[in-house]
């Protein structure tokens, strides 16, 4: 398959974006064998591009020519896992460490057009904040204190799925 220009280009500075801010990007898998037959990527479009930053992963909008009537599922679901210490409130001692794994997802349900054509938003999910997981976080002793000490993404992975069809047509994991 050829690379046009622009999209080299856009690739190319997606990239140089990416190490400039210390982000990581994962590739993208397409077999459009799981796509009405026909579909390809609209003149200008290519394979979405995920990118992690912090804790947010976000991944380029594209659009998919030649669907016909046929309808996706885009998702995005992000991994992370959250440690730290739980303290004994008297002598401010680390009396249990801990280890959680926290999941965030994004779904959305996308309409062909009339011209067959699927437009396919930017997809962005957030991992559990510290603040969000301490809410709902106890420590097996309701009198210790939990202090979270590490949150970071284990993996993520966007799927874009066509109704009728059991395997995605665009698959990226990461980091």
């Amino acid at each position: 398959m050829k690379l046009s220009l622009r999209r080299a280009l856009i690739l190319f500075a997606a990239m140089i974006f990416a190490l400039a801010t210390g982000m990581t990007a994962a590739q993208a898998t397409t077999n459009f064998d799981n796509a009405p037959n026909g579909a390809h990527y609209a003149k200008g479009s290519g394979e979405p591009v995920c990118t992690l930053s912090g804790l947010t992963v976000t991944c380029t909008a594209t659009q998919i020519a030649g669907v016909g009537n046929t309808n996706a599922t885009v998702k995005l679901v992000v991994n992370s896992t959250i440690s730290g210490v739980c303290h004994n409130p008297g002598n401010d001692n680390v009396v249990d460490p801990f280890s959680k794994s926290v999941t965030a997802e994004t779904s959305s349900n996308l309409t062909s057009t009339k011209n067959g054509r699927l437009v396919v938003p930017e997809q962005k999910t957030t991992a559990t904040s510290n603040e969000v997981f301490l809410r709902t976080f106890s420590c097996p002793n309701p009198n210790w204190r939990p202090e979270v000490t590490s949150n970071v993404i284990s993996s993520f992975t966007y799927t874009l799925t066509f109704a009728g069809f059991t395997q995605p047509a665009i698959t990226i994991t990461g980091p």
